[in-house]
């Protein structure tokens, strides 16, 4: 039943690292952006819940409806402004321009906040749990965050194949010259891809503010797990990037399991494994 439990605490943990990874897949998938401020954007996000919580004193799942938003409309002014200069066939701006953000992101957070870690209570949410029998119990937060995973990822794919904005956005990522021809306006494509990729980053934030410790040097970590488990999955695929969060967790609760101190490895070990023997991921996306 312990091996049990760690499979099922990996996968609920998978939840939470397809989170990081979906906004990432997002942006990579569509723009062809890489942004290695990726996991500073999450911390920043766990911060500011901080703040609205000290502030307002409300439960802090009450700041996914001012943090969201807010880093959807921060999101889309940023792109239409600033990043939109840097879309291109050549990854090399994208990749300086955001480690420069990145820093900055992260000496801010320091200089506001200090090095300390931190965690945002839930209240009772923290130790709330139901059982399953045989000695197994869900944690209330670690399932709410899987929940979250795929109604996030599911309303994605339901955008982008029921909605003009999404159809749009994935004739942009499979042919971005014709899509050039047609008079599509993709600096408003883009921003508009960027404000989603803000929204699902602000959420995975605020959501890690009150499952695990962070601190402003934490950013780099998620963002690694984010890309190991979008390239697990698949580029482009979202409902492979779930899957990849989930491998990813699972390897990390076995290897815990076995040593505490093999949490990390484990799934780094995992992830190494997968990209030998299958580089395009395990549900890469089909082009037509």
């Amino acid at each position: 039943m312990e091996w049990i439990n760690a499979i099922l605490q990996g996968i609920l943990l998978g939840g939470l690292y397809a989170l990081f990874a979906a906004g990432l897949s997002l942006m990579f998938g569509i723009m062809r952006f890489v942004n290695l401020a990726h996991g500073d954007f999450i911390i920043a996000a766990a911060f500011l819940t901080l703040v609205f919580v000290d502030l307002t004193g409300l439960s802090p799942l009450w700041a996914i409806v001012l943090i969201v938003p807010a880093m959807m409309v921060a999101g889309y002014i940023g792109q239409r402004v600033v990043l939109n200069r840097l879309s291109g066939k050549d990854l090399l701006p994208s990749i300086l321009v955001t480690f420069g953000l990145s820093v900055i992101l992260q000496n801010l957070m320091l200089e506001t906040f200090s090095a300390d870690s931190r965690r945002v209570s839930a209240g009772a949410l923290d130790t709330a749990a139901i059982p399953l029998g045989g000695g197994l119990a869900v944690g209330v937060i670690p399932l709410l965050l899987f929940v979250s995973a795929i109604a996030v990822i599911a309303l994605l794919n339901w955008i982008f194949a029921h909605t003009a904005v999404g159809r749009q956005l994935r004739a942009t990522s499979d042919d971005p010259e014709t899509v050039s021809l047609m008079g599509i306006n993709k600096k408003h494509l883009f921003a508009i891809a960027m404000a989603l990729a803000s929204g699902v980053v602000a959420l995975a934030g605020v959501l890690l503010a009150v499952k695990t410790n962070f601190d402003p040097a934490a950013g780099p970590v998620r963002l690694l797990f984010a890309f190991e488990a979008v390239i697990i999955g698949g580029l482009g695929s979202l409902w492979g990037t779930l899957a990849g969060g989930v491998i990813l967790g699972v390897a990390q609760g076995l290897g815990a399991k076995i040593d505490p101190g093999m949490q990390i490895l484990a799934g780094h070990i995992v992830f190494l494994i997968i990209l030998v023997l299958r580089p395009q991921g395990l549900f890469p996306k089909q082009r037509g």
